[in-house]
């Protein structure tokens, strides 16, 4: 079973890339972030011509998420009790035994903007929703934190900025308390690899990324574990069309 969580930056204009990319690596779920596009304007058709059936929770022109399935997904929870007001930023489906979790995680911009409290305060209401990693659960998204030094490009430029302070990390290891296991750094505990870079400056050819899209499990989910990459294929331009910012990051369960 291969899962996958990917920002598209926009799904409609990012729709023939992303066909690519299903057709490439054939996941069986996807978490998708960053849509920008509502439930009406979602490319149904599109993708189920690609085999995938979708769970959207969708908001015009920011936000949105969405679950990629190639079989049929039982919908269970829309948005994030308590922060509808924060937009369209989580989405959970029972598929194929597991209860896969996407969100977006706020951007808080900067730690001096009043969206920083408030992307704390997202977090902290995303993990009394999440409660326990028990049984077969992964979670999923941008989470725009980077969990660790060695997940930046540059922690002594970057420490204490926006995605490397303290109380962003402290939230994550609130996760990881609660049995949400990294599986990416679970496998490769000392790889310095990043899943986003700057469009501007020529980051991704110079290395300038952070780490910050993340797959999570129980342990239920880690004990099945395969692999777990991320795709910096993807990050490049396929067949004259343009990438996300974001590379997608892939997981194998045996």
């Amino acid at each position: 079973m291969i899962l996958a969580t990917w920002n598209v930056n926009g799904l409609r204009s990012r729709l023939d890339f992303v066909r690519h990319w299903l057709d490439a690596r054939q996941p069986d779920v996807v978490g998708l972030q960053e849509l920008k596009a509502e439930e009406d304007q979602f490319p149904f058709s599109e993708l189920e011509a690609a085999g995938y059936r979708a769970v959207v929770h969708g908001q015009k022109a920011w936000n949105g998420v969405a679950i990629l399935t190639r079989e049929a997904a039982e919908p269970v929870q829309t948005g994030l009790p308590g922060m509808e007001a924060a937009g369209a930023r989580l989405v959970t489906a029972r598929v194929g035994g597991v209860e896969f979790t996407t969100v977006y995680c706020p951007n808080g911009k900067s730690v001096e903007h009043e969206d920083f409290p408030a992307k704390l305060a997202w977090f902290d209401a995303l993990i009394e929703h999440l409660g326990e990693a028990d049984g077969q659960r992964v979670l999923c998204g941008d989470f725009n934190i980077c969990p660790t030094p060695l997940d930046s490009w540059n922690e002594k430029k970057l420490g204490g900025r926006i995605f490397h302070t303290e109380e962003e990390r402290r939230r994550m290891r609130r996760l990881a308390d609660a049995g949400w296991i990294d599986l990416y750094r679970d496998l490769h505990p000392e790889s310095r690899a990043f899943s986003w870079w700057d469009y501007r400056g020529g980051a991704f050819h110079r290395g300038f990324g952070l780490r910050i899209d993340l797959v999570l499990g129980s342990r239920a989910v880690r004990e099945r574990l395969v692999s777990a990459e991320i795709d910096r294929e993807y990050r490049k331009k396929k067949d004259g069309l343009t990438a996300s910012d974001h590379a997608p990051v892939m997981v194998e369960l045996g």
